[in-house]
């Protein structure tokens, strides 16, 4: 047995994490219900919604939307009930049935951007500078290849074949041994607009930020602080 003991700072942030991740999908979901829509429903039909033809076997969606297919089948059946998505047999293996968008799940998609946006914004984005935004990408993308060693999940799967291809000196521009950068292009990943490419675009500023400062502020979920 370990005998490794947390520091407090180490401490601090994964109550923080806790605490997080206990609230965002109940907040998100509550924003989503104007729109009929779960915040899982709605990151579905995103993925449906950007790929070619509408239309993704039902293993590659759950991939792309990081659930496993017996949740993804069951959101997918709830979908079909509402008319957004429908099932159909996979052209290029018998064995496979894909998820399609239909029209009115588009259009319901469609419907429903601003209000994600709107969401995000406000309870994730808002106060963040572009390098904090770049900095939360990079974490969190350090913390799910830990939690998906088999590379199931397209977000990490991605990882394992730049690795393979010889990706070295984009791996290691992360610091994380393993993880790409935030910026790269990876199957999990919304489909970056055309406008967002190119290679002329300064770099993006990298905020710094004092970890002493950041451990001094309090919050309620934060562990006692230990006495000196």
């Amino acid at each position: 047995m370990s005998e490794r003991q947390l520091r407090y700072p180490e401490r601090v942030a994964v109550a923080r994490l806790h605490a997080l991740l206990e609230l965002l999908p109940t907040a998100l979901d509550k924003r989503m219900q104007p729109a009929g829509l779960t915040s899982f429903e709605f990151t579905l039909l995103e993925a449906l919604a950007e790929a070619d033809g509408g239309k993704l076997r039902l293993s590659a969606l759950a991939s792309r939307t990081n659930a496993t297919l017996a949740r993804l089948s069951r959101v997918v059946t709830g979908l079909e009930r509402k008319g957004l998505v429908r099932r159909a047999p996979c052209p290029e293996d018998a064995r496979a049935t894909n998820a399609v968008l239909t029209d009115q799940g588009r259009q319901v998609y469609r419907d429903g951007t601003g209000l994600y946006a709107d969401a995000v914004s406000s309870m994730i984005l808002d106060g963040l500078s572009e390098g904090d935004v770049d900095d939360l990408a990079r974490l969190a993308f350090a913390i799910l290849t830990r939690l998906d060693p088999d590379r199931r999940l397209a977000v990490t799967a991605a990882t394992a074949a730049a690795a393979s291809a010889g990706a070295a000196g984009v791996l290691a521009a992360t610091g994380v041994s393993g993880v790409s950068a935030a910026g790269d292009d990876c199957p999990a990943d919304p489909v970056r607009p055309a406008a967002e490419e190119c290679p002329a675009d300064p770099a993006d500023p990298t905020a710094v930020v004092d970890p002493e400062q950041l451990a001094a502020e309090a919050c309620p979920a934060d562990p006692p602080r230990p006495r000196r």
